[in-house]
């Protein structure tokens, strides 16, 4: 049972339409001209664990409940870390990759189920959060300005990175979200230029996501057996999240030194978001936000502001 398997070929993916709710709509208000939000708070950026597969909703037969517990409290308390509500999502999941940084553009997004071999309940799982658009092609605007081709897809829905962690935080789907796509070859460098090149959107009302996992390999598993390794690198990681901004992105890119980063993150798609997480925090100092176990492994979450 697995939420994807390792090489990303191999997945069970569904579609159903989604349904936007006019409460929802409303947050949409302004002129097609207007971009997503405007000048005031600046939001924070933050990378969260999204776990596994649809863990919050459906009983999967694991035997992790404090751990269960203590990841979707802190998901739900995520609503309140910006001190004024955002006007937007902007979420760069772990399970979305192309060749050039991609856009949703629907209004009205789908779901995605992009994981296998879960009980039926899990392709039944809903999150109509309406999309937005205008902040779509912001995001295009800003990163075209910094060098990187783009594109957009508008049958493309939230996948389990999204709809699984934010399900628990805005559980009414009332907030106007796009999700952006990660990019081929998976260059921390070039990710953490795309974060840079989005950190104008914190201004603009719009609350930045980075949806992962501080450890992932399905082919080793989760648990007592690969718990020293996810200790490893999850300590490394905590320490650099916290450094000063130089120093920080520069471990960042470098995060195949780590220790146990391979054992960790055979394939580093889980821990990429992080890299734009960081880039869009710039001077920002990071904190550790959550510090848990998932079915014994060792995770965390970083908050920039």
């Amino acid at each position: 049972m697995s939420d994807e398997s390792e090489d990303g070929v191999t997945r069970r993916t569904a579609l159903v339409g989604g349904l936007a709710g006019a409460a929802g709509l409303a947050t949409l208000a302004g002129s097609a001209e207007r971009r997503a939000g405007s000048p005031g708070e600046r939001m924070p950026v933050v990378f969260i664990p999204h776990g596994g597969g649809p863990w919050p909703f459906v009983e999967l037969g694991f035997n992790d409940k404090p751990g269960f517990a203590a990841l979707a409290d802190y998901l739900r308390s995520l609503r309140s870390v910006p001190k004024t509500a955002p006007r937007a999502l902007l979420v760069i999941s772990a399970h979305w990759e192309e060749a050039v940084p991609t856009v949703m553009t629907s209004a009205r997004p789908p779901m995605l189920y992009d994981y296998y071999g879960f009980p039926p309940a899990s392709y039944e799982i809903t999150w109509p959060a309406p999309g937005h658009p205008q902040l779509a092609e912001r995001v295009r605007e800003l990163l075209g300005a910094a060098g990187f081709p783009t594109a957009t897809d508008s049958q493309r829905g939230y996948d389990h990175g999204t709809f699984v962690p934010l399900k628990l935080t805005y559980p009414d789907a009332d907030m106007p979200t796009v999700q952006l796509s990660l990019k081929h070859g998976l260059d921390p460098a070039e990710h953490l230029a795309m974060g840079r090149a989005l950190a104008p959107l914190r201004d603009e009302g719009v609350f930045i996501i980075g949806s992962g996992m501080s450890y992932h390999n399905l082919r080793a598993g989760f648990g007592p057996r690969t718990q020293p390794i996810a200790e490893a690198f999850d300590a490394w990681l905590r320490e650099t999240a916290t450094l000063e901004p130089k120093e920080r992105d520069a471990r960042l890119a470098r995060w195949e030194q780590a220790p146990a980063s391979r054992q960790s993150h055979p394939r580093e798609e889980h821990l990429l978001p992080l890299m734009v997480i960081a880039g869009a925090a710039g001077a920002d100092h990071g904190t550790v936000a959550y510090n848990g176990t998932f079915m014994g492994t060792r995770l965390s979450a970083i908050h920039f502001a």
